[in-house]
């Protein structure tokens, strides 16, 4: 299903097909907690769904720090 969210991180809109029934969208929605709806789901998709952010702002927002 093709899911449209706007970044909490920048607040520009994106579109990701995830792999999620209506049925676990409305559940999650309801208040179940994402990883128990859809543990099909990727750590990536699931983050998301929550903050709207793409692997690609998160790695900008938070780079790994080299020690």
């Amino acid at each position: 299903m093709k899911i449209t969210r706007k970044s909490m991180l920048t607040g520009v809109t994106h579109t990701r097909e995830i792999k999620i029934t209506e049925e676990q969208l409305e559940q999650w929605r309801m208040g179940q907690h994402i990883q128990w709806v859809c543990p099909q789901l990727s750590p990536e998709d699931r983050e998301f769904l929550i903050s709207g952010a793409t692997p690609e702002e998160w790695a900008d927002a938070f780079p790994e720090v080299d020690e």
